[in-house]
């Protein structure tokens, strides 16, 4: 695992540049020390004098192995990253008079983009002169959030930004974000035929 990005953020050993630091950890009491009695100790632990929290006053230091230090943080930050839900937003784009064949096709896939957890961003889309029939869009976008409103929440009525109507929909919390299994086969019997 590469430390790289991690190893300018600290000031270790002769770099602190404070007059006196705050020592926390396990092995040794925390208190205020003057920083060559700091480094002393440090080297006394066959460690590293880490500064930690260089905002505070006096700064706040450990002693610990540097590399150990950067690991561990490496390590927390991947926890962290782990951790943190990554929310896709699909589009969807219809014209303001778009037919109904077209209109389910692109629902169908809402509601499977829906129910993988996905957010829908679905617009309207006007070129030219079809801005005149801005409420057409707005009576299709609203149709479209009715029809999917077993499986998501607005969260944006249909609003006019430019050329675009656009509505924001998320899926709601009781859709299942996969798809089930299949069921098994059931055994079949066969009759045999007596003549």
């Amino acid at each position: 695992m590469k430390n790289d990005n991690l190893k300018g953020q600290h000031r270790i050993n002769e770099q602190i540049r404070a007059k006196e630091v705050r020592i926390v950890g396990d092995e040794v009491e925390s208190k205020v020390y003057p920083i060559a009695q700091a480094l002393k100790l440090a080297e006394e632990h066959e460690a590293d004098l880490v500064e930690i929290s260089p905002n505070a006053q006096p700064p706040v230091c450990r002693i610990i192995d540097y590399s150990k230090f950067l690991y561990q943080l490496k390590k927390r930050q991947k926890e962290q990253k782990a951790k943190q839900v990554k929310v896709n937003v699909k589009e969807i784009r219809f014209g303001p008079q778009t037919d109904d064949h077209d209109y389910n096709f692109k629902l169908k896939h809402a509601i499977g983009f829906l129910e993988d957890g996905d957010k829908v961003k679905a617009y309207v889309f006007f070129k030219g002169r079809s801005i005149l029939f801005k409420e057409q869009g707005e009576v299709l976008l609203l149709r479209f959030a009715n029809d999917l409103e077993e499986y998501a929440k607005v969260d944006q009525m249909p609003v006019l930004e430019g050329k675009r109507m656009t509505i924001q929909l998320s899926p709601k919390k009781g859709v299942s974000s996969k798809k089930p299994a299949a069921k098994p086969a059931e055994p079949v019997t066969v009759a045999e035929n007596k003549e």
